[in-house]
């Protein structure tokens, strides 16, 4: 199966930064689900509309935000 085929969904981490993994899979230690599932590119697409900042959250936490 072709990732244009699979399934993917959406983690986060504890600095808030965003990454893909395959859906059938548990979500890997130090993640959790960030709430969206589809095509690679769906995922993708989410991910480009939600993480506006892409610093680190302790970086955002320590420059004032």
């Amino acid at each position: 199966m072709s990732d244009s085929e699979a399934t993917f969904k959406v983690v986060v981490n504890h600095e808030e930064q965003y990454s893909i993994w395959p859906a059938g899979r548990d979500v890997p230690a130090g993640w959790r689900d960030g709430g969206a599932t589809g095509t690679r590119e769906e995922c993708l697409g989410h991910i480009e509309r939600v993480w506006t900042d892409m610093r680190p959250l302790s970086l955002r936490t320590r420059s004032g935000g």
